[in-house]
């Protein structure tokens, strides 16, 4: 089993202590979206695989990154690096840290053991098509050497997405496919110039000459890390989605960063009142609010 901590909020940034007492433990509970129902997943080695770590800001966890290599958990983080104004992104580190980070990520566990995302693609009044030209040109080259995949997504405008970039007062739009394919063949052009693999996340209606699908859980990535085979049937969590089998550990709605155009969270406000609120004892990132009636 592989597991992925989390795609859901930031734990390596925000809940390190959490993880670490979880991994003690040998469980961890989680809420399932659909429903609410709650289950376990097991985090004993006989259970796991390997795990797929998603982060903007790694450095809190690299303690426990290098306990775990060093007992032999095989892992992978996938980093996400936009370097978006302020406005769009309240409180992530600024972009020459985050490449700092994937730098000393890859000189202590290898370059497979870490992918660049540059995602979601948002265009909005400050981000126009020439920012992320730009953007993803200067970070690419800043990362030469230390990866080899760079992921692609453009933003899904989800109904809490809507509201909130609506509540700050941006200027955004959601562009046509036939533009959205424009820039991602730019883009992907760009990466593969300076080496880089360009992958497109869950995205297949927008995949063009150039660009891949990407599997964000990737046993072949994961096995490559372990020096063994880790072998997982795919299974993606939404249409279009390459991604190995796996379980998350975490929860929606917890992460603090501030991103606006975050489909993971609600509102920002509620996600810093969880994450001050969250239990590093209990089994669940956030135990589920108990319904009446």
């Amino acid at each position: 089993m592989i597991v992925s901590a989390s795609y859901k909020t930031d734990i390596p940034a925000f809940y390190r202590f959490w993880f670490e007492a979880r991994l003690a433990d040998g469980v961890a509970r989680a809420i399932n979206p659909w429903g609410g129902r709650m289950f376990e997943v097991p985090l004993d080695r006989a259970s796991v695989d390997g795990f797929v770590f998603w982060t903007r800001n790694v450095e809190p966890f690299l303690p426990t990154l290098d306990r775990l290599h060093a007992d032999g958990w095989p892992f992978v983080v996938q980093m996400t690096i936009t370097g978006y104004p302020r406005s769009l992104e309240r409180s992530v580190i600024d972009i020459d840290r985050a490449v700092g980070q994937i730098w000393t990520l890859a000189k202590r566990f290898g370059k497979r053991s870490v992918v660049w995302r540059y995602d979601p693609v948002l265009i909005t009044e400050a981000t126009p098509a020439a920012f992320h030209r730009d953007r993803v040109d200067r970070l690419a080259a800043a990362l030469v050497g230390a990866v080899d995949e760079a992921t692609l997504s453009f933003a899904t405008i989800y109904r809490k997405t809507r509201a909130n970039l609506d509540r700050a007062g941006l200027a955004w739009r959601d562009p046509c496919s036939d533009e959205k394919r424009t820039l991602l063949s730019e883009l992907a052009e760009r990466l593969a110039s300076h080496g880089l693999r360009p992958t497109l996340c869950s995205q297949p209606k927008l995949l063009v000459d150039g660009l891949e699908g990407a599997a964000c859980i990737d046993a072949d990535r994961l096995s490559d890390v372990a020096g063994r085979p880790i072998s997982s049937r795919i299974k993606g969590n939404r249409p279009g989605c390459l991604c190995a089998e796996s379980r998350d550990i975490g929860a929606y709605d917890t992460c603090p960063h501030g991103c606006l155009y975050c489909y993971a969270v609600s509102r920002p406000e509620t996600a810093k009142q969880k994450h001050q609120a969250h239990d590093v004892s209990n089994a669940c990132l956030i135990e589920p609010i108990e319904r009446t009636g």
